[in-house]
């Protein structure tokens, strides 16, 4: 162990600069990062009953190999604005291969215009966070109404797109495993996960097959989307089953390239005068120790590594926050209130209604909003650089958005900008020097962009973490003109 190390461990986490032993060092902190997601799922005002999703129950009709879907029979009140009769809304589960008794659950929602329409796969972060919260806070067919019913959302994504919602990694919402062994720990068990059920999902509905595939999502999916995306491609190229046809990935107000994220927080934080430059200078001090932990984190085997930079690193906005005090870190124009800064306390008393589960097919599985043991299994994997593998898909004409709500402070636009800039890339220099135009829509301003071939950046005005939540219009047509190559079709620049 580099004696780097030892004087690490020492002087910030006061353990004995004698302890050699990673199981030990991970055993002795392995409290702290549970207390901060338990802390996460609180302000959202959601209490799970379980921390993951552990079943032993063979009353859920997915013991057997391959896909068990089931077409949802809810009712939704008001009109879809659907052209198409019958829409096709489903929910099932997946009998993961490389597992001892993993089921991935998910809904599919068809287009609610055209069969043809583009698959997108949604995945929300984190980690251990399900996608239902996209599906009925965000950009789904639908919203949860004070009396408990359904009511359609004019803004859902899928009036462009067919659209896939799964909860993922193992143990989050509806999925789960009667062995500790499916929790995945890193980037490869996600990906290979979720490429295993797109192969089984297409087989199921080969009509959508050779349709335009696009992966999205948005916080830690900043991890999973470029490691997904890369093993689609890799699994193309490589022949290995059913060919999927990725034209793109869109990652909002994710974490993706640590170093440079964690460096934007205090001046994003100096920039948004939530702290001075005495508190600036205090805190900037932290950085050289994360940036280290951090470049060790990528070498390192053991686990040892990448937990010093999650603790030393993650202290850096913890300083941001002791001062900032009771703003909403996911929207600063918001406050919370006591532990409370948002209310989704609706979609879980939804879905745990029994006859909601019932229509779902889950049978007597219990929804896990947010995990904080999925939390804490990925937790050696927070620091890595997930950025290292999306050049190659660029190069290959895979396209990449990064937007980013200007009010969010966790995954802030800033940084954002930075990692996308900072990439290496043949399209680097003419990215950097691309104009920035505005992003319009219905004549009113809601963003700035720039754009070079594959890539495009796009700050998101008056939003927060959850752009599509915040700016529900403004999101829909950002996709749509994403898919259609039609985003950075404007004639004027804009100041950003």
């Amino acid at each position: 162990m580099p004696s780097y190390f030892s004087l690490l461990f020492l002087t910030l986490f006061c353990v004995s600069a004698k302890s050699n032993d990673a199981d030990n060092f991970l055993s002795s902190t392995q409290k702290f990062p549970v207390t901060m997601a338990e802390k996460l799922i609180r302000q959202l005002n959601l209490f799970p009953k379980h921390e993951i999703n552990k079943a032993t129950d063979d009353s859920v009709a997915a013991t057997e190999q391959g896909l068990f879907e089931k077409k949802l029979n809810l009712s939704y009140i008001g009109d879809s604005g659907a052209t198409v009769q019958n829409l096709g809304h489903h929910a099932g589960y997946y009998r993961l291969p490389h597992t001892k008794d993993a089921r991935m659950f998910y809904f599919f929602f068809e287009s609610r215009s055209r069969k043809n329409d583009p698959v997108v796969i949604w995945l929300t972060g984190g980690p251990g966070c399900s996608s239902e919260l996209a599906v009925f806070y965000e950009n789904g067919p639908f919203k949860i109404a004070d009396n408990m019913s359904l009511v359609w959302n004019n803004f859902g994504w899928d009036k462009v797109s067919n659209l896939i919602y799964v909860d993922q990694p193992t143990g989050t919402g509806f999925s789960y495993s009667s062995s500790e062994d499916d929790i995945r720990h890193d980037e490869r068990g996600v990906s290979n996960d979720l490429y295993d059920f797109l192969q089984v999902f297409f087989k199921a509905h080969p009509q959508y097959a050779k349709n335009d595939f696009y992966i999205t999502g948005e916080s830690y999916a900043g991890h999973y989307i470029p490691a997904f995306a890369s093993r689609v491609h890799q699994g193309n190229k490589n022949k290995e089953g059913i060919y999927v046809n990725l034209k793109g990935f869109a990652i909002g107000n994710g974490l993706t390239d640590p170093e440079i994220q964690y460096k934007a927080y205090t001046d994003f934080a100096l920039d948004m005068k939530l702290i001075n430059k005495s508190d600036y200078n205090t805190i900037e001090k932290t950085y050289p120790q994360c940036q280290q932990a951090i470049t060790l984190c990528g070498k390192d085997r053991s686990g040892v590594a990448c937990m010093a930079a999650y603790l030393v690193c993650t202290s850096i906005f913890n300083k941001i926050m002791n001062i900032v005090g009771d703003k909403n870190y996911y929207d600063l124009r918001k406050r919370c209130e006591g532990d409370l800064c948002y209310d989704f306390s609706k979609m879980e008393t939804f879905l745990n209604d029994q006859k909601v589960r019932q229509a779902l097919g889950v049978g007597d599985i219990e929804f896990v909003s947010c995990s904080s043991e999925v939390y804490q299994a990925m937790q050696l994997d927070w620091m890595k650089n997930l950025e290292v593998g999306i050049p190659s898909l660029l190069e290959d004409g895979i396209k990449l958005l990064v937007y980013a709500g200007e009010y969010d402070l966790i995954c802030n636009w800033l940084g954002n900008s930075r990692w996308v800039h900072a990439m290496k890339w043949s399209g680097q220099n003419a990215f950097g020097k691309a104009p920035l135009v505005s992003f319009t829509v219905d004549g009113v301003e809601k963003g700035v962009e720039k754009n070079h071939g594959p890539l495009t950046f796009l700050k998101v005005h008056d939003a927060g973490h959850m752009v599509p939540m915040d700016q529900p219009n403004a999101a829909l047509e950002m996709l749509q003109r994403w898919m259609q190559n039609k985003l950075t079709k404007q004639d004027h620049l804009a100041p950003i």
